[in-house]
């Protein structure tokens, strides 16, 4: 009996210690996620403004929109590494105290991006009709989306250079900034779109020169606010070669991650496109909306790039463990709410984005594909972000790959046994994500991603 009162407090006390921890990782999680969930809704809705205004051009304006937007995205987001990666370098060495090399990787970062983003523009400007051809685009669609690809091309190096600085202001556990500043951008393009578009009645170039100058526009604001860090804290701005070869080797792995998950996507347009433009059209408006769902699951996993990276920086093995743990639970809830909400909202996203009835009845079972699998994908994102903030992008290389190999020959076959649009989808949002789930799943139970310090050896 005498031991029976002090080990009851000793638990109670424990308790509450779990109880505090648990409401201290939930605080940062959602002073994180929240500006991060504003600031990833601000991008996609650059598109979604572009879909909705081009939607009442046409259906073929459309369709050319669905074509251009899936070449330029994934040209812009196979090199998505410059903001996934540089928030888990930068987070790293945070976390160990070195706030001025923190923001030296993030120059380099910088450098890297603005010359790999002239190098694409450079690329992609000659060879649109190639590209627009070989993504499988309709004669009636295909001239919309030359156009749009072309001049969208023109400002793919202020998209990187946004992509790598939201990077190095995520490291620094800054998401308020990336936040004011996508939103300035999403309205200053959703203005210009309508002026463009129907103001001076340039249709498709319209709403293509809208989003390069939103575009120059966001990229301008970012660099003076690193600039401005940078100077600082003693930051040099120049960049040095060891620097960016080394940002551009860390970033390789993630690279070929991204490539396999948009080739997972380009074979789905393009699959998509060969059964005619009211399926590419409807195909192409829940793409849009799916990709704005999962940038708001990726909302936790950007706090999870953060939080996880400063965590093993610091040294703190077990506190990255419990961190990953608590925004699995977060991954699932926002999961179920987005499906419900998705589905309950179906009907009045049919009339926001056309007026083509076809179009509307695909969409409306596209939706609910999208809404029911949402809980997976809040798994996955998550998991995602973990992974990423600890710098294991070797392993998720290889169970894109490993997707992609599943994937493909699945969804190639399917005209061929009569599938239409909404089997597509089942294997989007089924089977590529199921994988995604199995395979992120087994690496987290094992733990080997956890490796400590300022620099992941």
């Amino acid at each position: 009996m005498p031991h029976t009162l002090p080990s009851t407090l000793s638990a109670t006390r424990s308790d509450g210690d779990h109880r505090r921890k648990r409401r201290r990782q939930d605080r940062e999680i959602l002073a994180l996620a929240l500006p991060a969930f504003g600031a990833l809704v601000a991008e996609p809705l650059f598109l979604l403004v572009d879909s909705a205004m081009v939607g009442h051009l046409g259906t073929p304006q459309l369709a050319g929109l669905g074509v251009a937007a899936a070449l330029l995205t994934t040209g812009v987001n196979i090199f998505i590494f410059l903001a996934y990666a540089t928030t888990a370098a930068v987070a790293r060495r945070l976390g160990a105290g070195h706030l001025s090399a923190a923001l030296r990787h993030g120059i380099d970062g910088i450098w890297l991006a603005l010359l790999l983003g002239v190098l694409l523009a450079v690329v992609i400007v000659p060879t649109a009709p190639a590209l627009v051809e070989a993504a499988g685009a309709s004669a009636s669609a295909a001239p919309h989306a030359v156009t749009y690809l072309r001049i969208s091309a023109l400002g793919i190096p202020a998209m990187l250079i946004v992509l790598a600085a939201t990077g190095v202001l995520r490291g620094l556990h800054d998401t308020r900034t990336p936040l004011y500043v996508a939103v300035a951008g999403f309205a200053a393009n959703a203005a210009l779109n309508a002026l463009f578009i129907y103001g001076f009645g340039w249709g498709v170039a319209g709403s293509a020169w809208g989003t390069v100058l939103a575009q120059a526009a966001m990229a301008a604001a970012y660099l003076r606010v690193v600039v401005r860090g940078a100077r600082r804290h003693g930051a040099s701005l120049l960049p040095t070669v060891t620097g960016v070869l080394a940002t551009a080797r860390a970033g390789v792995p993630l690279l070929v991650r991204t490539l396999s998950l948009r080739a997972v996507l380009l074979v789905a347009t393009a699959v998509a496109a060969r059964l005619g433009d009211t399926d590419m059209a409807a195909h192409q408006l829940a793409l849009t909306i799916w990709t704005l769902l999962a940038f708001v699951l990726d909302a936790i996993a950007i706090a999870g790039q953060a939080i996880i990276g400063r965590a093993l920086g610091a040294g703190d093995a077990e506190g990255a463990r419990a961190a990953c743990r608590r925004m699995v639970g977060w991954g699932v809830v926002s999961g179920v709410v987005l499906g419900g909400l998705t589905a309950a909202t179906s009907p009045l996203l049919l009339r926001l984005f056309t007026d083509d009835e076809a179009v509307r009845d695909t969409l409306l079972t596209l939706l609910l594909v999208v809404a029911v699998t949402q809980p997976i994908a809040g798994v996955v994102f998550v998991l995602d972000g973990v992974l990423m903030g600890a710098g294991d992008g070797p392993y998720l290389a290889g169970a894109m790959l490993l997707t992609l190999a599943l994937f493909a020959p699945v969804a190639l076959l399917l005209p061929r046994l009569g599938g239409g649009v909404t089997t597509l989808w089942w294997a989007i949002a089924g089977l590529m994500m199921g994988t995604r789930l199995v395979t992120l799943g087994l690496r987290a139970r094992t733990g080997r991603w956890v490796v400590t310090g300022a620099v992941r050896a």
